[in-house]
């Protein structure tokens, strides 16, 4: 195992264990209201969240409130190793069915392309980056993505996910920004 790869892995166990107690202690609620907030002013059509896993942060209410809005919502499903993200389309009561990593999938709906994205993590630090579970496929995403047309990717987190600096590799994607309980933080 490399360098980075070593420490990335030792940066996971730290953030989980800086997650862990932020979670289900009511800051997501401030968390939602400035993630609203934030993708309210941006002019996207089509975004995508997640279904939460673990002690993630959870964005649904404000995917159905956005849903609610005539916003198109979608969320990623893994094609397989190595490859971006797929997005199917994703409304409030989809049938949802089980998705690699334990995250459900909606079991049926249009494949679409996010303009903007709601991006799940780990930690992140001041710089813009983000550290995930290890499998790249947000990194390649954006990149595929941002090829294409400028796509906005919002990291959405608790504050004590922040870190000092988050172990890069060139192929890893900046976000734009960070939202938290504490507010907006754009890079």
């Amino acid at each position: 195992m490399d360098e980075v790869a070593t420490d990335k892995q030792m940066a996971r166990k730290a953030a989980y264990a800086r997650r862990k107690p932020a979670h289900g202690t009511g800051l997501d609620a401030a968390a939602r209201e400035n993630l609203l907030a934030l993708l309210r002013r941006h002019p996207a059509q089509v975004i995508a969240g997640y279904m939460k896993i673990r002690t993630e942060i959870d964005p649904l209410p404000v995917m159905a409130e956005l849903a609610a809005e005539g916003r198109r919502l979608c969320v990623p499903v893994i094609v397989g190793e190595g490859l971006p993200l797929a997005f199917r389309e994703w409304t409030p009561g989809s049938a949802l069915v089980d998705g690699p990593f334990g995250a459900v999938v909606p079991e049926t709906g249009d494949w679409l392309e996010p303009e903007a994205l709601i991006v799940p993590m780990l930690a992140f630090d001041r710089r813009g980056f983000r550290l995930g579970y290890g499998g790249g496929f947000y990194d390649r995403t954006l990149e595929r993505l941002r090829a294409v047309r400028a796509t906005l990717a919002v990291g959405f987190a608790y504050g004590a996910q922040e870190t000092a600096a988050v172990p890069t590799e060139p192929t890893d994607e900046r976000l734009d920004a960070v939202v938290t309980e504490d507010g907006v933080i754009r890079f």
